[in-house]
């Protein structure tokens, strides 16, 4: 970063101490001097900071609600690093390095990067991919620390924690935050191993977030987490909203509970707890001992589609939802495109739900990683569809899947249970030409055909 953006960083930073006294008159303000500092280029994020002032100039909205919600019951600190990690260094600042990688590199280069820090779970929740990889596969607390370096050489500051259980590794995520505190970390998780000493521990490094596993009311967390686990995730969310600690939910629907997890009682309830987002998943398919009843039918899966939607006009919670918002992000986002997995035992995998790969980040480096056969594969396809609520080349499009693993030689990266692409894929085919004839009438009519 240049000398003169040095000092536009350091202005924003003193702003927002400014601002953070009375958000409601000066939050405006901040945003003129993050549009300043952003410019006026097409990879300056114009259409989301026109939205942001949007919301900012209509007091009586949910997400403008939401805003006040965040600056009223978030600890002041832990909020300006949030804004300094996630919103300038992830972002204004990450962005057009990450630009100039992409053209120097010819390939994909990340905004964020997935990984698991450890294979271990303490919860066995049925229909988890996680759980095929067994519990004895970690990576180094210095291998974590060199992925995040090479990383932010390539202005990536985002990343983001899946498992396994992440909180396993408690001690070493908290030092991580430490060795980098200018990076932003989230972290899905069940939410049964933070007690006060780890919210603490949160609340002096302040850039870890986590986004917590529930999938629905107790009856239907417990039934696919196991007795007691809803308990102890309420817990966890009491521990944290009381220490003014942000976090969100991680939230997978299925055929099974698909009407009680997007429903007002629940959502109600968990923004009550304190919730600030909610990330919806849907099903996937992946491992040899996946559900695939589970896969929502293509009258749910629309539904969610237009429900996600209210959620975001109506309540003061940040919705977003994996597979049904890929018409806000061109399609697909994996294989490096905006995201990459690396695994417990190292392999890089383009995608969390997609365990097939050609190397692995003990014997390569990151960008030879995104260089190598699958992942170019992802770059030279995307977007599989060019209908983008079938964004998936599994999912919605698994003749793509098998194609690129034929064609790129990339192996199962599942240790304990390998799985073909076409044991996987085959899992898909009937649930991709269901989805079809609904996928392409949503997509005729948002275009405003």
């Amino acid at each position: 970063m240049g000398f003169t953006n040095s000092i536009k960083m350091s202005a924003m930073k003193t702003a927002f101490g400014y601002i953070e006294k009375n958000p409601e008159e000066n939050l405006l303000k901040l945003l003129g001097w993050v549009d300043k500092l952003a410019g006026d280029g097409p990879d300056s994020f114009p259409a989301q900071r026109a939205a942001f002032r949007n919301v900012l100039e209509n007091p009586d909205s949910n997400m403008y609600r939401l805003i006040m919600k965040v600056f009223n019951d978030v600890d002041n600190d832990v909020l300006k690093a949030t804004f300094e990690n996630f919103f300038l260094n992830a972002n204004i600042v990450g962005w057009p390095i990450q630009e100039k990688a992409r053209q120097q590199f010819n390939c994909n280069i990340p905004w964020a990067i997935l990984l698991d820090p450890t294979s271990a779970c303490n919860l066995h929740c049925t229909g988890c991919w996680a759980a095929e990889y067994g519990n004895k596969l970690n990576l180094t607390y210095e291998e974590i620390d060199d992925i995040i370096c090479q990383g932010k050489a390539l202005g990536v500051y985002m990343y983001i924690y899946t498992g396994g259980e992440p909180l396993v590794r408690k001690k070493d995520i908290i030092r991580l935050c430490e060795a980098h505190s200018d990076c932003q970390f989230l972290s899905f998780t069940n939410a049964t191993l933070i007690d006060e000493a780890f919210a603490e521990d949160m609340l002096r490094v302040k850039n870890f977030i986590p986004a917590i596993s529930v999938e629905g009311f107790e009856e239907h967390t417990d039934a696919r987490r196991g007795v007691g686990t809803y308990q102890k995730v309420r817990r966890a969310m009491e521990i944290l909203k009381a220490k003014k600690l942000p976090f969100g939910m991680s939230c997978c629907y299925t055929s099974q509970n698909i009407a009680s997890i997007a429903s007002d009682a629940f959502l109600d309830e968990m923004i009550d707890w304190g919730a600030l987002f909610v990330w919806y998943f849907h099903y996937m398919p992946v491992g040899n001992d996946a559900v695939p009843e589970l896969l929502p039918s293509p009258q749910q899966r629309e539904a969610m589609y237009h429900r996600i939607r209210e959620v975001r006009a109506t309540k003061p919670i940040f919705a977003m939802d994996f597979q049904n918002d890929g018409e806000y992000v061109g399609g697909c986002i994996a294989g490096g495109r905006r995201y990459l997995h690396i695994n417990a035992n190292g392999d890089v995998d383009p995608c969390v739900f997609i365990h097939y790969s050609n190397v692995n980040i003990r014997e390569h480096t990151l960008i030879e990683a995104l260089q190598s056969p699958i992942f170019m594969a992802y770059h030279d396809g995307q977007p599989f569809n060019d209908n983008h609520l079938r964004p998936c080349p599994m999912l919605e499009n698994p003749q793509q899947l098998r194609k690129i693993v034929e064609k790129t030689g990339a192996h199962s990266t599942d240790l304990q249970s390998p799985e073909s692409a076409e044991h996987l894929c085959a899992k898909c085919d009937a649930y991709a030409q269901c989805w079809k004839p609904t996928a392409d009438k949503l997509w005729e009519t948002s275009r405003g055909a």
